[in-house]
């Protein structure tokens, strides 16, 4: 029995009480001996009495105890053994030295006592004797284990219907799609009304059966789109699926001279139902940006791309050029100067679309400087024509110049890119809200969100020919220098191989334009002119080259040589030009150190996909990536990705 409970019944102040009493009755014996008596009588009569409560109350007391231990024995053994919670004690050599009968029921065995820690639950590698909480799967049912190491000891706590309810949340949670029938106008445009609402309902049909089959509620909301509501948990489905519609609609009309298309765009994860109606329609703008048929996902954080496997039809019209070149002439004007800025590296599109829109500034008398981070061998000889004129020269600025040139009065025009790590200063973004990009790669995920205004048109051969036809609306009378003409012709040139690919009518048309205003065609093939000792590295890249799959050719330079880009992306095309081979890859090291993958293809390999899981992006036919390391671990991360594009979808359309 604790002593506090005794000494709080017979204490200190027990025995003073009876000393006490025991000298108040010595002193009324002294006064009178029959009063003395009395007291003496009544004195041992209250010991008596506080002795033989104290002995009934040790004894109660002693009982009570007694009855609780044993209670709380028994409901201990019976919370170890019958509580549906796992208990684990193990050694320091992570031996289990003892379980509750639930971990058993849990293994269902006898006893795993002896047995090694690790073994049995695995997933404790991951906390490395720290204290934590983590998830296992046992059979049909999830555990939760809570392990605390200084104790050797671990909590198992089934949470299977927990876990099958959040799963369950999850998958039913709203995700929205649009579907967008890319080239209706082009397709039908010399069909009758009769054709055309045969061909339409074909497409409808097509799209409603896949809604139906997949379970998917389908709103047509005009002619070309359509909406469609789901949870995530078929959303997912459809990924697994590679969203096989864009394929039945492409090969149903594949008899058509121009094959109809669809793009769909999808969201899920999103806090709220007008915010996950604008991711929505932000996946089918991104799609319809990479240049369409295809499907583009975005869940939360997570963006993914499916399709993208034909090349993108031209279908732009002279409306929008138009109204882009209004709106780019009214921002010009209410602008104090123009800072034009491209990616890094420049190329000859690049310049020269930055020559074009410092021509577009120059019409309304306002001063236009073009970024310009050094001069490379692929602008060096455009650099050398443009700089024997002294109006030109002074245009261009460094990096570091353009920082304290833009303010909130300047309007900085973005070209041939539309990504802010792609420029060599973008801090120039953060310092003004406008800003113009004039892109013809298609959209990746990466995107300068604060511009303005957006003319991105992935069915363009070039940045230049966007900008060229952006100049023939954007001022009445416009008349291009020799120089200028030249500096955009060189850059549709380029980037068309000598308007080999990627070319269609309204690409001849600004060549047309520019041809008229004085582009020296003979001036641009001396441009395009190689060295002898180029042609000789080109070469030696090319020798190294071999076939995989059949149809590609992949070659990698040898490690600690360096290449220019330039070089790189030649070596890249004359693979393309060989007998039988769909596609071309150049890895090689440039001289700044980074890694360069350039991709070629000839239509029936998306190779803006390939590059993109390396971290680059580009066109379906022609794309790059930059990454750091060695050539050889590059290169074998290019094979990797392409045997895993073999095994997921197929390399070849």
């Amino acid at each position: 029995m604790p002593k506090f409970l005794i000494q709080r019944w017979h204490g200190m102040h027990q025995v003073w009480s009876i000393a006490i009493m025991i000298m108040l009755t010595v002193a009324l014996a002294w006064y009178k001996w029959q009063l003395g008596l009395i007291g003496l009588l009544l004195t041992v009569s209250a010991g008596v009495y506080s002795y033989l409560a104290e002995r009934t109350f040790r004894r109660d007391l002693m009982k009570y105890l007694g009855r609780i231990s044993y209670r709380v024995r028994k409901v201990g053994n019976e919370v170890v053994s019958e509580l549906p919670i796992g208990i684990v004690l193990y050694s320091d050599e992570k031996v289990i030295e003892w379980h509750n009968p639930f971990v058993a029921e849990m293994m269902n065995r006898e006893s795993i006592v002896g047995e090694l820690l690790l073994e049995l639950f695995p997933t404790l590698a991951q906390v490395k004797d720290r204290a934590g909480t983590m998830e296992m799967a046992v059979g049909s049912n999830v555990y939760e284990l809570i392990v605390k190491p200084q104790e050797k000891l671990i909590y198992i706590h089934n949470i299977t219907e927990m876990w099958q309810l959040a799963r369950r949340y999850e998958e039913e949670k709203m995700a929205i799609g649009i579907v967008f029938i890319d080239n209706l106008d082009e397709v039908t445009q010399s069909m009758d009304d009769q054709q055309r609402s045969a061909l339409l309902s074909k497409v409808t049909v097509e799209i409603t059966e896949w809604a139906q089959r997949e379970q998917l509620y389908l709103k047509r909301l005009n002619s070309d789109r359509f909406l469609l509501i789901t949870d995530q948990k078929t959303l997912r489905q459809l990924e697994q699926s590679k969203f096989v519609i864009l394929d039945e609609v492409r090969e149903m009309t594949c008899q058509l001279k121009i094959p109809m298309t669809l793009s769909i765009g999808f969201a899920a994860g999103a806090e709220t139902i007008p915010e996950l109606g604008q991711w929505a329609q932000m996946s089918l703008d991104m799609a319809l940006g990479r240049g369409g048929d295809q499907a583009a996902v975005k869940v939360g954080e997570r963006q993914s791309f499916y399709g993208g496997k034909s090349n993108a039809v031209e279908k732009r019209t002279r409306v929008r050029a138009r109204v882009v070149a209004h709106a780019l002439r009214d921002m010009i004007r209410g602008s104090e100067k123009v800072v034009i800025v491209g990616h890094k590296m420049p190329d000859m599109d690049s310049m020269g679309a930055s020559i074009g829109v410092a021509k577009a500034a120059q019409l309304f008398g306002k001063e236009a400087f073009i970024v310009l981070e050094g001069v490379n061998p692929a602008i060096q000889r455009m650099m050398e024509m443009l700089r024997e004129d002294e109006r030109y020269a002074k245009r261009f600025v460094s990096p570091e110049q353009s920082v304290a040139l833009v303010d909130s009065r300047t309007l900085v025009v973005v070209v041939d890119t539309h990504k802010a790590s792609m420029l060599k200063e973008p801090r120039i973004l953060t310092q003004t809200d406008r800003i113009v990009v004039v892109d013809h790669h298609r959209r990746s995920e990466e995107f300068i969100n604060n511009s303005v205004l957006v003319y991105m048109e992935p069915y363009a051969s070039s940045a230049c020919e966007l900008v060229t036809e952006l100049l023939q609306y954007i001022h009445d009378r416009v008349v291009l220098d020799i120089r200028e003409a030249t500096a955009l012709l060189a850059g549709i040139t380029v980037d068309t191989k000598s308007f080999s690919l990627r070319t269609g009518a309204r690409t001849f048309e600004a060549a047309s334009f520019l041809r008229r205003n004085g582009a020296d065609t003979a001036l641009v093939q001396r441009m395009l002119k190689e060295d002898l000792e180029e042609y000789l590295k080109k070469a030696d890249i090319i020798k190294h080259a071999e076939v995989i799959h059949g149809h590609i050719a992949i070659a990698a330079t040898e490690p600690g040589r360096k290449y220019s880009q330039l070089l790189i992306a030649q070596s890249a095309d004359t693979l393309l030009n060989m007998t039988d081979i769909y596609a071309s890859f150049v890895v090689g090291e440039r001289p700044d150190g980074l890694v360069a993958v350039s991709a070629r293809s000839l239509g029936q390999m998306n190779v803006q996909v390939v590059m993109e899981r390396m971290g680059g992006g580009g066109h379906l036919t022609n794309a790059a990536a930059q990454l750091q390391g060695s050539v050889t671990d590059v290169y074998a991360k290019l094979r990797r990705v392409l045997e895993q594009i073999e095994a997921e979808e197929g390399l070849f359309e």
